[in-house]
Order: structure tokens, then sequence, then C-alpha cells
């Protein structure tokens, strides 16, 4: 099938190239040139696990091409909308600009019978308000939200745990069997294939974010608490997870979630339950969202207390600068977060990461930036393990680091590191949560 995919950003650029590796003949459209030539030449323009190796492909089997020309989308079935929703500069709501002029400017090239497939998060009742443009050039616009992880984006678009398709009253089976046969592999194998109208399907994508979040602010609420009496958290988790109902994923305390999608979303999707005088049935994601961001400063604060009560000219080495680990994504990093707050109070702050320095650099000028770890851990005062990249959980030995610096004292922000080990090897620990 012929597919075109508008928005060629995170989201766009990975199921492109999947949709490709799956048969389909793609044609990827941007309007910023650099990135289209990029991966016209097959140059991934982010970091993402297994991206490259298949955008390669694409590019040479003839079945994936980019372009900045909309009119390139003539001719495909189903046209894909993956462009950005950010969140608007002064308030929480989503910006839906890119969606809006995505829209607009695939009309003109839409035929009759053509499927388009908006795949951003959206605030519910989007779908409806576009649908009166796309079904005026005869077409017919459904909800196929994503459910990417960042750095399982790949093995998400092409092996998917669920797919659902959002439909509105005037699209008939023959386009549910049409999004079928786009999926066709992953429907082979029974993955569930949830049908809906289009406002469940919106719904869907920003519940499972929200919920996801409230996780994760749970048991960083949990370790707040912990703090105070001594407790430890991650036997906490471990404990209440057993139980089947709770589940011991996303469980994990430490300095909260970012990234590009969990803190624009909830924070959308709390503008949106205003707009809809429902406001009162998510107000409990503020307090996700403020607990999440409390958890920085926590971070922070340990540090401060490890040094004696001041960071002033004292050498900190951050382990991590992306907001997840297989990831070069900086978006509302926390561990950017912690290192820039630390800068701010006149530390002298070296941050390191396997992929995402160039990104770290180009927004934050001010941190000392050095790939090599060890190089960056060297005559430090303090440690702060806040991206938990297995270089630094699995691949780094108490004792091995005590041997580049005398200083030791180490904050494990992602709770992530073996405490005893470090204890042992005459580290002072501080953890999250932990006593």
């Amino acid at each position: 099938m012929k597919l075109s995919v508008i928005g060629c950003g995170y989201l766009g650029a990975v199921h492109a190239a999947a949709m490709a590796s799956i048969g389909h003949d793609v044609v990827g459209i941007d309007v910023d040139q650099r990135k289209v030539d990029a991966l016209a030449k097959g140059e991934a323009p982010f970091f993402e696990p297994g991206l490259q190796e298949i955008l390669t492909d694409g590019i040479a089997s003839g079945r994936l091409s980019f372009t900045t020309d909309m009119a390139a989308a003539q001719g495909a079935k189903v046209h894909f909308i993956g462009v950005g929703t950010p969140q608007v500069r002064d308030g929480y709501a989503a910006d839906l600009t890119y969606v809006n002029a995505a829209v607009d400017a695939l009309v003109p090239h839409l035929s009759p019978g053509d499927i388009v497939a908006g795949k951003s998060t959206v605030p519910v009742g989007t779908a409806a308000e576009l649908t009166p443009r796309v079904e005026a050039a005869g077409a017919v616009l459904i909800w196929n939200p994503e459910f990417l992880r960042e750095g399982f984006a790949v093995k998400d678009t092409i092996d998917p745990d669920r797919l659902v398709v959002g439909v509105g009253a005037s699209a008939g089976d023959d386009v549910v069997e049409t999004m079928k046969e786009v999926y066709a592999p992953a429907v082979a194998k029974g993955t569930p294939f949830i049908v809906t109208d289009l406002a469940t399907a919106e719904l869907v994508k920003v519940s499972a974010n929200a919920f996801l979040a409230t996780k994760i602010s749970f048991i960083n609420a949990m370790a707040e608490i912990a703090e105070t009496v001594g407790a430890d958290v991650t036997q906490l988790a471990d404990a209440i997870g057993h139980d089947a109902r709770i589940g011991r994923r996303f469980l994990g305390a430490g300095i909260g979630f970012g990234g590009g999608c969990l803190p624009k979303d909830i924070r959308a999707f709390s503008a949106r339950a205003e707009e809809l005088g429902k406001g009162e049935s998510v107000a409990f994601l503020r307090q996700v969202d403020e607990i999440n961001m409390r958890r920085r400063d926590r971070a922070v604060q340990l540090v401060v207390e490890g040094l004696g009560g001041s960071a002033f000219e004292k050498k900190i080495a951050v382990l991590g600068a992306a907001f997840k680990p297989h990831s070069d994504d900086i978006r509302d990093s926390p561990a950017l977060d912690v290192a820039v707050r630390l800068h701010g109070l006149g530390a002298e702050v070296t941050v390191t990461d396997p992929e995402a320095i160039a990104n770290a650099r180009a927004k934050h000028p001010q941190l000392t930036y050095i790939e090599d770890r060890d190089a960056a851990l060297r005559d430090a005062d303090a440690v702060v393990v806040v991206t938990e990249w297995d270089e630094y959980r699995r691949q780094m030995p108490p004792e091995h680091v005590s041997t580049l610096t005398d200083g030791r004292i180490v904050v494990d922000g992602r709770n992530c590191l073996d405490a005893d080990a470090w204890r042992a090897a005459g580290w002072t620990y501080y953890g999250m949560g932990r006593p």
C-alpha cells in the first residue's frame, strides 16, 4: 500500500521507516528542509535504537522517500498525521497549530476515499473539529493514536501491544479493513485491534499517559513519606508490586518523569478538562505534576546535604542528560534540570551521557560536557546518577570510581545502584526515598 506520513519528527520518522520495513511504499513529508535532506540520505536525525537500520534499508529498497512537497502525498491510500502538539507558551493547553496546518496543507491533495489517520496526541474533540475539512475532499478522518516508548519505538510500531482505531459515523467497514491491511503483520499475530469512536481513541492515549504519570508520582509521594520516617521506598514498591492489581512496573521512585510526552500531555489533559467544565475530574493531575517536579528539588537538596550544606565551587559529576536511557531526547529532562540547578548554586558541573551531549550542549551551553564517563568522574566531589544508562547502573563498579576521585558522595537519583556495594566501598550513598 502507498502511505504518506505528514511530519517527520520523532513519531513520524519512526512510523514512516517502520511502515516501509513491513513492505509499504511510504513518503514522509515535513516542512524542515534540513531534516528532510538528512532523512533522504538515510541519516537518522535523532538516536533511537533500530531506527538507523530500517531507515537505511527503506531508502535503499526504494520503498521510503522524504520530501517537503505536500503534493507527493497524492496517490497514497492512507495519510498519517504525526506532527507535534507542544504545550502552548502561556498555558497548559496543547498547541494545535501544526496539526491544523498539516491538515490544511494536505486537503488539496486528497482523493475521494482516502483515509487521513491522526496519530498525534491531541485534546479530545480535535478529530470532530477536523472532520468537516477532511470530508469536504471526499476523504475519511480516523484517529489511530501511537503508544511509543522512546528507546523501543521501532519495536512498538512494528509489533505493538495494541492497535486502536477511532472512526466517525461516516466511516464504513472498508476503512477498518484498510487499517488492518496497513498493520497486517501485527494483526496476523493476534495483536488486539480495538475499534472505537473518535473521542474514545483520543482519550485512550492521554488516559494511558495520565495513568503512567500518576503511578510514577504515587511512588514518589511514598518516597517523600519514607524519607521522613526512615523507611525504604524500594522495599515498599517490591512489596506492593506483588499485588497483581498493582504490579511492580513504573513503581520506581527517583527524580521523576520527563520527555516530550508525559509532562505536556497531562497538563494538556487538565487544560482540556477545564474547557469541558470537568476540571475537577482530573484535578489530581496537578498534584501528579507537582510531586514530579518536587523530586528534582529533592535530588539537588541531597547533593547539597552530602557536600556539607553548600555546592559552591564543588566539582559535581552528573551522569546523564537524556530524560531516559536509550534516547538522546532532552525535552523536559529531569537529569538536565538537576544539572542546571546545581550549576546555579555555584557548583562546577560536568555532565556526561552516551547519546545526548550534543542536544544538551545546544540547550544549556553553560554546563561542561565530557563524553568519556571516567573523565567526567575524575576529581569529582560528588557523583549524581540521573539517567539510568547501563554504563552507570551495571558497568560502573564503585571500587573503580574510587580510583578516579577522592570524593565519596554518590546521589542515586534513579535508585538504580547497589547501595550496599557503594557503602561497602567507602561511599556515602544517598537514594531517593531510601534511608
